[in-house]
C-alpha cells in the first residue's frame, strides 16, 4: 500500500515536471513569466480540468516546503540589522496597508449584503499580498534594494506576521468560543519566547554549532545541519501558533548572522527553486475552470477592482512614508495581488462557515487572476508611473511629503563645478567620503527621508528628492555641475536620470553603476560617459592581481585594464589575448624556479655582501630582490650586505637551488644549530 502511494506521488511529480518544461519553453518563447507558466501547469493538470494529478494534497505539501525555503533564503540574504533598518516599513507601512485595506473591504462587503463577520473576514483575505510571487520577481529583476523593493519587503513581512492573529480571530468571528480564556496571553508569551530564541541562537548557538560542523569538512553534514535548523525553527514557530513560513524566515535571519551564510544559501537555492514551483502549480490546481468560465466577466471585473483598490491603498501608504509619486505608483502595483497566505486563511474560514462554496470559488478565481496578472502589472509599473508623472504638475505630489521640509539649502544653489551623487547607499557614501577628502564640493540626492534627515544632522550636504525629475536635478544646480555619479540599484530610474541630466546639461560627465552587463550599451547611448558594471569590475580587479602574480609589468596591466574598461568590458566576453604580456617562467624559461630563503642570525650568509658570496658564479643562482622589514630592495647591487631577517627572492634551476639550500644547511649545522630555511616556493 505504502509502495503504491509512493509510486503515485512519484508519478505526479514526474507529470508536473514534464508538463512544466513544455509550458515554460512555450512561455519563454513568447516572453511570459515563468510564474504564470507554473499557474497554467496547475490549472491544466488539476482536478478541475484534465485531472491527471491524482493526489493534490501531496503536491500542496511540496508547495509548503517551497514557501519555507523561499522565506529562508530571503532571511539569509537580509540579516537582523537590515531588518531593523526597514522597521518603519514593517510597522508603519505594513500596519497601515493591512488596516486600511481591511476596513475598505469590510464596508464594501457590508454594502453588498454580507454579514459583518464575513465582511471582516473578506477584508483579512484581500489585505494580504503574495510574498512568494513579489519577492521572486523582485529578486529576478534585481530590485530588492530599490526603494519600492524595500517598502514591499517590509509590508510583506508584516503581513506574514499578522496572518497569525487573523487565524486566531477566525473562530471568534464565526461565533466559536475559545477553549482558553488566556489564549492571547499565552500567544504573547510564546511570541516573546520565539524572539528570545532567535537572538540567542543568532548570537551564540548556531555560530558555535556551524563552526564545529565546518571543521569536519563534510558537505553532507553541513547541508543536513542547515536543513535541521530551517525545518526545526519552522516547526517550533508552528507549535507556538505562528506560521511555518515565518519560522523559516527567522531561521534565515539566525544563519545570516554567522560567517557561513553564503555557503548555506548556495546549498539551499537549488532546493528552493524546485519546491517553489510546486507552490505555483498547487495554486493553479485550486481553480474550478468551469466555474471561472461561467462567471468570467464578473470575476475579471472583481479581479481588476482588487488590483486597483490594493494599488491605491499601498500607494497611499508609500506616500505617507514620504516617498515620491514614482515610488508610490510602483510599490502600489507591486502589492496589488492577493497572497498565498490568504488561501491558508480561506480554508480556515471555510471550515468555520464564514465562506460558502460559491464565495470560496469566487475568492479563489479572483485571487489566482490577480496572481497571474502580477508579472505583467509589475513590468508595466515603471512605464505607467512615467506616463502619470508627465501629466502631474503638483511638486509635493511628484516629490513626496518631505520635498519642502528636506529641500536643498540655499547655499547649494551657488554651487559651481561640483559633483552630484544620486543615492546614498554604500556606493554613494564611498564616493562622498572620497570627494570630501579630496576637497571636491558635492551634493547628494536621496529618496529615503530618514536617511536625509540623519545625514543632515551629521553635516552632510544632502537633500530629499526623486532625481528622475528635472526639477530635483535643478535644485542640485546641475547646469553648472561637472560630474554626476548615479549609484542607485534601480536600473529603470538610472536610465531616466541619465536622460534628463544629459538633456539639461549636455557637458556634464556622467558615471553610472549597473548590475547588468546588457545595460552598458543602453546607458552609453543615453549619455553616460562611464558605466561600471559591478560583476565585471570585480573580474577586472581579480584578473589584474592574477597578472601581477604572473610577473606581468605594471604598465602592461594598467594598459590592459584601461583598454578593457574603454571597450565596454567586451574583452571579458571574447577570451582576451595579451600579446607578450604573460611572463610564465615555466614556459618562457623552462626549468627555472623562484624561491625565497630567509637569512637567520647564524646563517652563513649573514654579514656578507652579495659580491662576497657570489651566488651567480658559484651556485648558478641570482638574487632578484631582498625583503627587509617593510622595504623591498629590488635588483640589489653587489655591495648590498645581507642581514638577519632578510628574505631573499632567488632565481635559479631547481637542482641549483636545492644544492644551495643543502650547502647552507650543512654550513649551519657545522657552526650552529640555527639554519637557513626554504620559506616558500613562488612558482
Amino acid at each position: 500500500m505504502a509502495g503504491n502511494m509512493d509510486l503515485t506521488l512519484f508519478t505526479d511529480i514526474e507529470i508536473i515536471f514534464g508538463l512544466s518544461v513544455l509550458i515554460l519553453l512555450l512561455f519563454h518563447r513568447i516572453k511570459l513569466s515563468p510564474v504564470l507558466g507554473f499557474l497554467v501547469t496547475g490549472i491544466i493538470a488539476g482536478p478541475h480540468m484534465l485531472g491527471i494529478i491524482s493526489d493534490v494534497g501531496q503536491v500542496e505539501i511540496l508547495a509548503e516546503i517551497g514557501i519555507i525555503l523561499l522565506l529562508f533564503t530571503i532571511g539569509v540574504e537580509m540579516s537582523i540589522r537590515e531588518l531593523w533598518d526597514i522597521k518603519r516599513f514593517v510597522l508603519i507601512g505594513g500596519g497601515l496597508q493591512v488596516a486600511i485595506t481591511t476596513a475598505l473591504i469590510y464596508y464594501i462587503s457590508l454594502y453588498m449584503g454580507y454579514s459583518s463577520s464575513t465582511a471582516l473576514f473578506l477584508g483579512f483575505l484581500v489585505s494580504l499580498s503574495s510574498t512568494a510571487i513579489v519577492l521572486k520577481l523582485l529578486q529576478g529583476n534585481g530590485e530588492m534594494n530599490t526603494p519600492h523593493g524595500k517598502i514591499s519587503l517590509g509590508v510583506l513581512i508584516f503581513q506574514d506576521i499578522v496572518i497569525v492573529p487573523m487565524i486566531l480571530l477566525t473562530p471568534i468571528l464565526a461565533g466559536v468560543t475559545s477553549e482558553s480564556g488566556d489564549s492571547a496571553t499565552i500567544f504573547l508569551l510564546k511570541g516573546l519566547g520565539i524572539v528570545l530564541f532567535v537572538i540567542i541562537s543568532a548570537r551564540w548557538v548556531v555560530p558555535a554549532l556551524l563552526f564545529r560542523i565546518v571543521r569536519t569538512k563534510n558537505r553532507e553534514l553541513f547541508l543536513l545541519a542547515i536543513l535541521f535548523i530551517v525545518f526545526g525553527t519552522a516547526w517550533l514557530t508552528a507549535k507556538a501558533g505562528l506560521s511555518l513560513a515565518l519560522g523559516a524566515f527567522l531561521a534565515g535571519l539566525i544563519i545570516s548572522e554567522s560567517e557561513y551564510s553564503h555557503q548555506a544559501i548556495g546549498n539551499m537555492l537549488p532546493f528552493k527553486d524546485v519546491f517553489i514551483s510546486f507552490f505555483f502549480v498547487s495554486i493553479g490546481m485550486l481553480l474550478d475552470v468551469s466555474f471561472f468560465i461561467e462567471n468570467i466577466s464578473i470575476l475579471l471585473l472583481l479581479a481588476l477592482a482588487v488590483i486597483l483598490l490594493k494599488s491605491m491603498i499601498s500607494g497611499i501608504v508609500t506616500f505617507i512614508l514620504g516617498y515620491p509619486l514614482r515610488t508610490t505608483i510602483i510599490t502600489g502595483l507591486t502589492l496589488s495581488q492577493v497572497g498565498e497566505f490568504s488561501f491558508i486563511l480561506s480554508s480556515v474560514g471555510r471550515e468555520y462557515g464564514l465562506l460558502n462554496g460559491g464565495l470560496y470559488q469566487t475568492f479563489l478565481a479572483v485571487s489566482i487572476v490577480t496572481m497571474a496578472a502580477t508579472p505583467f502589472v509589475m513590468t508595466s509599473s515603471h512605464s505607467l508611473s512615467a506616463s502619470i508623472l508627465k501629466r502631474t504638475k503638483n511638486a509635493i505630489l511628484i516629490n513626496g511629503l518631505y520635498s519642502t521640509t528636506l529641500a536643498p539649502e540655499k547655499e547649494d544653489e551657488k554651487l559651481q563645478d561640483h559633483l552630484i551623487i544620486i543615492g546614498y547607499g554604500f556606493n554613494g557614501k564611498t564616493v562622498s567620503n572620497a570627494a570630501n577628502n579630496a576637497g571636491i564640493s558635492c551634493v547628494i540626492i536621496e529618496m529615503n527621508p530618514e536617511t536625509v534627515r540623519y545625514e543632515r544632522e551629521q553635516g552632510e550636504r544632502i537633500f530629499y528628492g526623486d532625481a528622475t525629475h528635472e526639477l530635483v536635478l535643478d535644485n542640485a544646480n546641475i547646469k553648472s555641475a561637472r560630474v554626476l555619479v548615479v549609484g542607485i540599484s534601480d536600473f529603470i530610474a538610472t536610465r531616466k536620470i541619465i536622460d534628463v541630466a544629459k538633456r539639461v546639461n549636455p557637458d556634464i560627465y556622467i558615471i553610472a553603476r549597473t548590475r547588468y552587463m546588457n545595460e552598458i550599451d543602453h546607458l552609453r547611448k543615453l549619455g553616460a560617459d562611464e558605466v561600471i558594471p559591478e560583476e565585471y569590475e570585480t573580474s577586472v580587479e581579480i584578473f589584474s592581481r592574477l597578472l601581477k602574480k604572473y610577473l606581468v609589468p605594471e604598465e602592461d596591466i594598467y594598459k590592459f585594464t584601461r583598454e578593457m574598461r574603454a571597450d565596454g568590458y567586451s574583452m571579458l566576453r571574447k577570451h582576451p589575448i595579451i600579446n607578450g604580456g604573460k611572463c610564465d617562467l615555466k614556459e618562457g624559461m623552462p626549468g627555472v624556479d623562484v624561491t625565497s630563503f630567509k637569512v637567520k642570525e647564524d646563517c652563513m650568509l649573514h654579514g656578507n655582501t652579495l659580491k662576497d658570496i657570489d651566488l651567480r658564479k658559484l651556485h648558478d643562482a641570482t638574487v632578484l630582490a631582498i625583503h627587509r622589514d617593510d622595504e623591498i630592495i629590488e635588483n640589489p647591487g653587489g655591495n648590498t650586505q645581507l642581514m638577519s631577517g632578510d628574505m631573499l627572492i632567488v632565481l635559479g634551476k631547481p637542482e641549483s637551488l636545492c644544492k644551495l639550500r643543502r650547502l647552507m644547511e650543512e654550513g649551519n649545522n657545522a657552526g650552529s644549530s640555527v639554519d637557513c630555511t626554504d620559506d616558500q616556493l613562488l612558482t
